[in-house]
């Protein structure tokens, strides 16, 4: 058992959707000053087309980029071949930095392999129905507890209103 936590960090649709031709379809400053704050400083797991939709490395973040084929030469970036390797990788980034959890931070594929390992989700429920070629898996209530919940109003440059809800894994 790691003492690292591992922390899903995602927005989603009602509709399950998280992602329409490589990027977010919605726009939620709200939400992303929220994730900024939230994982400053810790490693984040993406993957490589997640990687490729910010454009460039988010400041102050350790990046564990997955992917088979591609190799991604900046500084903060380290490349794993496989999800279970980039977890490796984060864990002792988060160690040799002090940090005690990591963020792992899409997409579709990298959040399906994390649903089984997570010990946290956090997450920003967009309060609407949009299209998207991306999507989360379901939330399953027999595996996660409720143990935070915040109803976030559409603020001025946000399309929709949230409700942020912390899951935690339910003890087997």
């Amino acid at each position: 058992m790691s003492d690292i936590r591992k922390t899903i960090v995602v927005a989603v649709a009602e509709n399950g959707v998280i992602g329409r031709d490589g990027d977010m379809p919605w726009r939620l400053s709200t939400d992303l000053k929220r994730f900024k704050a939230m994982t400053l400083g810790k490693p984040l797991v993406v993957g490589r087309k997640t990687y490729e939709s910010f454009g460039k490395p988010l400041p102050g973040r350790p990046h564990v980029v997955i992917s088979r084929h591609a190799t991604i030469e900046q500084s903060d970036v380290t490349m794993a071949r496989s999800f279970p390797e980039a977890i490796g990788i984060a864990e002792r980034l988060a160690r040799e930095t002090g940090q005690i959890e990591i963020i792992i931070a899409g997409g579709g594929e990298i959040y399906a392999q994390a649903m089984a390992l997570a010990d946290r989700m956090c997450v920003t429920h967009v309060q609407t129905h949009v299209a998207g070629d991306t999507s989360f898996p379901s939330i399953d209530p027999a595996a996660w507890m409720v143990i935070e919940e915040i109803d976030v109003p559409a603020g001025e440059k946000d399309n929709y209103p949230t409700r942020f809800v912390v899951y935690e894994r339910r003890s087997a």
